[in-house]
Order: C-alpha cells, then sequence, then structure tokens
C-alpha cells in the first residue's frame, strides 16, 4: 500500500525495519499493479514491487522511493 506520495518505476529506494537502514539505493526492478506492469503509483493505492539484489522483506518493513535529480548551480 502506498502511504503516501507516489511510487515511479525508474526510483531508487531504501528499506526501512524497526527505523533502521536495511538496505539503501535499491532499483525497483518491477512495479506491478492489478497484474499489470506500472509506471506509476500514486498515494491509496495496492502495488506489487520487485527490488534487485534485495529478497529479504519482513513484515513490518517500510519501502521509502526517491528520485535523485541533478539541479544545476545558480
Amino acid at each position: 500500500m502506498v502511504t503516501s506520495g507516489t511510487v515511479r518505476r525508474n526510483a531508487k529506494v531504501r528499506v526501512l525495519r524497526d527505523n533502521n537502514i536495511v538496505a539503501d539505493n535499491l532499483d525497483l526492478a518491477s512495479l506491478r499493479r492489478e497484474k499489470d506492469d506500472a509506471s506509476e503509483v500514486r498515494e491509496g493505492f495496492e502495488c506489487g514491487l520487485v527490488l534487485k539484489n534485495f529478497q529479504d522483506i519482513k513484515i513490518g518493513d517500510v519501502v521509502e522511493s526517491f528520485e535523485m535529480r541533478e539541479i544545476p548551480r545558480a
């Protein structure tokens, strides 16, 4: 369940367990909504996701997604 914001397919993710970072800077391998591939899932919807090089998801884990953007100097 996406509790706030959006999850995008090309985003990076981190996994939190008991407010401690378990894995950081992971890539999303797959993002699905109702058996269909999705490019984005919004707040309030359920989705399935697969993380590259990480399979140790447990009940109660929080997955945070973020995008790395380069901001030019002013």
